[in-house]
């Protein structure tokens, strides 16, 4: 009896390797297992090898595993690829149409099922995803109900004939696969532990920001599509029409982020989502939304770069360019969830901080937490507040005399102004990007610069959530890990696998508020613990270099990265914990 298992599936990009894992994953959901899966693909729509790792717990779970238990085959090169990954004693299940072979130095066990002829038998090949999760369900000792109430799920609609057939190929998985099961010595070693029975959401991190971005009052969404944000624009075009809101495709991303800019200009709540190459485009417009101090939401779904780079490969380096990409000195946002659900809750964040300063607000994400698919607590709309800051709805009392234009741009003492919508009577006034008066007017003198610049940047000096950070741990440690986003979960458990009494205390700080930069908060614990860690997904080290800009200690600083396009492990991690661990006993 196993807490927890993980399953891949691979073959050829096209031929239903995510249909495969999706069917396999929402059923287990329902019996109240909880998931978290990653997706290799390529870039390109069909051909190439593709997988999908489905983690099953009946505990939470928020990274991948190390290995695998069981492997689904639909070709060889899944096996050449992924066998290494099996831990000792794992299975693979191969489809007898290729004739597979397995490295004999591996302890594992090849059970050939002849996938692709008992679905072909059943009237289209394409079953033998059926037949597949047929043979894993028995090796599992699942129950087949509910799988089968997932197919009529599924495929009703296109008629009894089409679930009775997958039913069928299903089934005789299932009995393929008892067949072989009276052959092996495994014991109900694949058998999963009881689940608590409540199904839980399971969705990618782009549902959870779309739902988010619905339940914060959006109503408009001009967008470009790009992996690998392109799940949000097609959650917004499902859904937003029903609320009376428009989803427009534009030609480029420049036109994407200045319709959104216009748009909040006009008083609708709007965003855009993108990834690095289209965010290099909107650059200039994000100085536009900063200078014309108009409210403006932007998803930066990171992958793997520079140029066209890795689009289908996880990566976190559009750091920087985030907090520093534009020209000039603006008042801006940095967010980044802690996981899939707290991405709902920091997407409504995003928009209520846009609004109430009057600045624009970048929500980053990366692919694994984008396209990742978790198991998620319900989210708890009662927490759903919306914030429009100063923004003026109503028209406003003017004396009939008072024919100067409205001040949108006075100063005060925080640094954000009073914002009318458009049209409002006694709200007057000009918008311009280039440098202005209270009024809007252009103006170029110094004084005046001087004024604006210091009330525009003014608006975040003191700027810091009233969650800036996800800690678990003490202020003062053996050792601070750092990290952000998909990061997160995958260092949660490495940290979970030391004894605090052999090893001594690790604090976790999952890091939300990214710029301006919570030092103030963050302080107590970088200076309590012996030594600080950083992890992240980029060459240059770039959250590390961030946090040793607001901490003068840096002899205690250490950092971890991986830049090959996969995402942490978790005994990377425990690895490098640990040897920083023996070092210090060296010492």
């Amino acid at each position: 009896m196993k807490e927890q298992l993980s399953w891949k599936v691979g073959g050829q990009q096209g031929e239903g390797i995510e249909s495969t894992g999706e069917i396999f994953s929402t059923t287990l959901n329902r019996l109240g297992y909880h998931l978290y899966s990653y997706r290799h693909f390529s870039s390109r729509i069909k051909g190439g090898h593709t997988n999908n790792n489905i983690r099953i717990s009946v505990d939470e779970v928020r990274s991948v595993d190390d290995n695998i238990d069981i492997l689904v085959a639909f070709d060889q090169q899944t096996i050449d690829v992924n066998s290494h990954e099996l831990f000792e004693g794992g299975i693979i299940l191969a489809d007898a149409k290729f004739k597979p072979t397995v490295d004999e130095s591996l302890n594992v066990t090849l059970v050939v099922i002849p996938f692709t002829e008992i679905a072909k038998e059943q009237g289209s090949q394409l079953m033998k995803n059926m037949v597949a999760i047929g043979a894993s369900a028995r090796l599992m000792n699942l129950p087949m109900e509910p799988f089968k109430d997932m197919i009529h799920t599924m495929f009703i609609r296109k008629g009894e004939e089409i679930v009775n057939s997958n039913h069928n190929a299903l089934r005789l998985g299932f009995e393929a696969m008892d067949e072989k099961y009276k052959e092996l010595s495994i014991n109900g070693g694949f058998d999963l532990g009881e689940s608590d029975g409540t199904e839980k959401l399971y969705l990618i991190g782009n549902d959870a920001i779309g739902f988010g971005a619905v339940n914060a009052g959006v109503r408009f969404m001009p967008a470009y599509p790009i992996t690998p944000a392109s799940e949000i624009m097609e959650y917004m075009i499902k859904h937003l029409p029903k609320l009376g809101g428009t989803v427009i495709q534009t030609e480029d991303e420049i036109a994407a982020v200045t319709m959104a800019i216009g748009s909040n200009y006009a008083g609708a709540r709007s965003f855009t989502a993108s990834a690095g190459p289209g965010l290099s485009l909107m650059m200039e417009s994000i100085g536009l939304s900063g200078m014309t101090e108009t409210p403006l939401v932007i998803v930066n779904t990171m992958r793997g770069g520079p140029s066209t780079g890795l689009p289908t490969k996880q990566e976190q380096a559009d750091l920087n360019q985030m907090i520093y990409g534009t020209h000039g000195d603006i008042p801006k946002i940095v967010l980044a969830p802690t996981d899939v659900e707290d991405a709902f809750y920091s997407t409504i964040d995003a928009f209520n901080l846009a609004e109430y300063y009057q600045a624009p607000v970048i929500l980053l994400s990366d692919l694994q937490m984008s396209l990742g698919k978790q198991t998620s607590e319900p989210f708890d709309l009662s927490r759903v507040e919306i914030n429009r800051g100063k923004t003026i709805l109503e028209d406003i009392e003017r004396e009939e005399n008072d024919t100067d234009y409205f001040e949108r741009y006075g100063d005060s003492d925080d640094g954000i102004s009073a914002r009318p919508i458009p049209g409002l009577k006694g709200g007057i006034h000009h918008v311009t990007g280039v440098e202005h008066s209270p009024t809007g007017t252009p103006s170029e003198t110094a004084d005046n610069r001087q004024v604006m610049m210091e009330k525009r940047m003014r608006k975040l000096n003191n700027f810091v959530m009233d969650e800036p950070f996800k800690v678990n741990g003490n202020k003062d440690s053996d050792l601070l890990v750092i990290s952000f986003l998909s990061v997160n979960g995958v260092a949660a458990e490495a940290i979970s696998r030391f004894d605090e009494e052999i090893i001594g205390d690790i604090t976790h700080v999952q890091l939300k508020q990214l710029h301006p930069f919570p030092a103030e908060a963050l302080y107590p614990y970088l200076e309590g613990a012996n030594d600080v860690l950083v992890i992240e997904q980029n060459y240059s080290t770039q959250l590390f270099n961030i946090v040793k800009m607001n901490y003068h200690m840096h002899s205690k600083m250490k950092s971890f990265t991986k830049y090959n396009g996969t995402p942490f492990k978790p005994n990377e991690i425990e690895k490098y914990i640990n040897s920083i661990l023996k070092i210090k006993e060296v010492l």
